[in-house]
């Protein structure tokens, strides 16, 4: 399992994740890691955000620590456009939408975040949606395609956030364990589509990682 590289140079590599590949090995679980193909490949190395295991998609690895500081900055004021592409339970009503929810942690401790019932330290949140189309030919009450805009950068902020409006994303055992998985997904329906920010060197840039297979062969279902 290897992420293919969308571009390279002397500050940056923006690579399209594969699903199932995780960003830091867990300590628990004996998944492929992203940062293991990169120190082989690179060694030094300092990865900018993170992506969930099951998410697949774009992430962007500054090469040097100039590069870092620069990027994340631009995370920390919220200058990083991301775009998602997600099926979630359910149809969507509503063309477009907002979700403006605080998350904090869904069991007063560590594991699962929570938009609903959220503990400990609440973090503020905002997720915008745009409906690509709805279909009942799924089992259960149907899905919705939907483009996702997160101007935050919550942990499973994307997840958490259809989770508590009732729309969780299809196939996600954590927040959805008792839903069917539906579309032929075995995995989280859920892809980085596109990413764009200011490079070191002054240009603004944006990258679009390939839609994979199963979201290709979902999109034909509906």
């Amino acid at each position: 399992m290897e992420p293919q590289i969308l571009f390279e140079d002397d500050s940056i590599i923006v690579l399209n994740k594969p699903a199932g590949m995780i960003v830091y090995p867990d300590q628990v679980h004996d998944y492929p890691a992203l940062s293991d193909w990169l120190q082989k490949k690179y060694g030094e190395f300092h990865i900018v955000h993170r992506i969930d295991r099951e998410t697949s998609g774009v992430l962007v690895v500054a090469k040097t620590a100039e590069a870092y500081k620069f990027l994340k900055n631009q995370f920390k004021n919220r200058e990083v456009q991301k775009t998602y592409r997600a099926f979630v339970y359910g149809p969507l009503k509503d063309e477009r939408g907002a979700i403006d929810k605080p998350i904090g942690s869904g069991r007063g401790g560590r594991g699962p975040r929570s938009a609903r019932r959220p503990h400990g330290v609440e973090r503020d949140a905002l997720t915008l949606w745009r409906r690509i189309s709805n279909s009942s030919k799924a089992r259960g009450d149907g899905v919705c395609y939907v483009e996702v805009f997160p101007k935050t950068g919550r942990t499973h902020q994307i997840r958490v956030h259809f989770a508590a409006i009732q729309h969780p994303v299809v196939a996600d055992q954590l927040y959805a364990p008792t839903r069917a998985r539906v579309l032929g997904f075995e995995r989280l329906a859920l892809h980085a589509l596109s990413i764009a920010f200011v490079h070191p060197n002054g240009r603004q840039l944006k990258f679009d990682a390939p839609l994979p297979a199963d979201f290709i062969a979902a999109e034909k279902l509906l």
